[in-house]
């Protein structure tokens, strides 16, 4: 997102043999990107797996807007495997930019079934605090603010 590179086709390129399609000091950096995790899991009781089937899975999209998955609406979320629903990424000039695409793309996340519970609203509190803005929060951010 902030390269403009297509990592996958480089890595396919190379093991096909070829070499990359750009030197490292074509690569530029341009822009903010943020990456959202959203699982079935509930975070108020210590992130428990919540599988399920999904009755209702409408990503959002839109400009700088990403949505990696493999779940579609009707699909299970089973109880064996990683509990990750979808990788949401979003891209803006800006940092305050990309805070508010994501939280507007979050808010705009509709995922519903009986029993399931993701991390949309923890997520959408995180990308609110002052210290997150500020890009001042550590690895330990979630675990700091869920004991606050």
């Amino acid at each position: 997102m902030l390269t403009g590179v297509d990592l996958v086709a480089e890595q396919l390129r190379v093991a096909a043999g070829e070499r990359l399609s750009f030197t490292q000091e074509q690569v530029t950096l341009t822009g903010a990107a943020i990456e959202c995790r959203i699982n079935a899991e509930d975070p108020a009781a210590g992130f428990r797996p919540t599988p399920g089937t999904l009755a209702v899975f409408n990503p959002p999209g839109g400009p700088g807007v990403r949505v990696d998955s493999g779940f579609a609406q009707g699909d299970r979320v089973p109880p064996d495997y990683d509990s990750l629903i979808a990788k949401l990424v979003v891209w803006a000039p800006t940092r305050a930019q990309a805070i508010a695409r994501a939280d507007r793309a979050l808010a705009e996340f509709e995922v519903e079934g009986p029993g399931v519970a993701t991390t949309i609203p923890l997520l959408r509190e995180l990308l609110a605090l002052p210290e997150f803005a500020k890009a001042t929060h550590t690895t330990r951010f979630v675990e700091e603010y869920l004991s606050r």
